[in-house]
């Protein structure tokens, strides 16, 4: 995985958490038990430190950047969904941070609160425990209900036992070898026949299939 040390701060990362091979970590960042950062994620503490509780999970694409007030944390279970942004902001214990949402400087999102898919949080928005927040900015759209809820009750322990196949199961697959019999597959379509343009098995080139 990728950790890179910022000023003399680096990474503090807990043994018993899961974080990706592809994730990026910079500067003061603290992971705790049991938490997962996944693939592509980056999460770099150069203004301020950043803070994954435990059990938290941070998924794919997601960027988090710290600043000093408040320092950026995801609360313990919290979930931030994929290709979000976490820009200097609090989010509570098992709170949802729905995918694609952008959570602005100074916002804080209460426990087990939801912010919805694609949904910006404007700068020092306070959302209350328990509550949904939607839109273009962000309003307040009521308690979180029914499969908001589900989501929100369900998903840390879903993502811990993710994390734990993650780590025991998921490897880098070898770079190809030329000549490696292998590979064959890579030059066919589908259905076992040379792709277009390909070269055949005899070293004759193939006309392009046509239907």
């Amino acid at each position: 995985m990728p950790l890179f040390a910022f000023e003399g701060r680096q990474p503090d990362v807990s043994p018993a958490a899961w974080i990706a091979p592809t994730a990026t970590l910079v500067g003061d960042v603290r992971v705790e038990a049991e938490a997962s950062i996944w693939y592509g994620a980056v999460l770099r503490a150069d203004f301020g430190p950043i803070l994954v509780r435990r059990g938290a999970n941070i998924q794919d694409g997601s960027i988090l950047h710290g600043g000093s007030d408040p320092v950026t944390e995801v609360g313990e279970g919290a979930t931030i969904g994929h290709l979000c942004v976490v820009h200097g902001a609090v989010i509570g214990a098992e709170a949802l941070v729905g995918n694609g949402a952008t959570v602005l400087d100074g916002a804080i999102v209460g426990r087990r609160s939801l912010v919805a898919a694609g949904c910006t949080v404007p700068p020092a928005m306070i959302i209350g425990d328990g509550m949904l927040a939607a839109g273009v900015p962000a309003r307040i759209a009521g308690e979180v209900t029914a499969g908001g809820k589900q989501w929100v009750e369900t998903n840390p322990s879903l993502y811990r036992e993710l994390a734990r196949r993650h780590a025991a199961g998921a490897r880098p697959v070898p770079e190809p070898q030329a000549g490696d019999e292998s590979t064959g597959m890579a030059h066919r379509g589908l259905d076992g026949l040379p792709s277009p343009g390909r070269p055949a098995a005899s070293g004759r080139r193939e006309p392009a299939i046509r239907p």
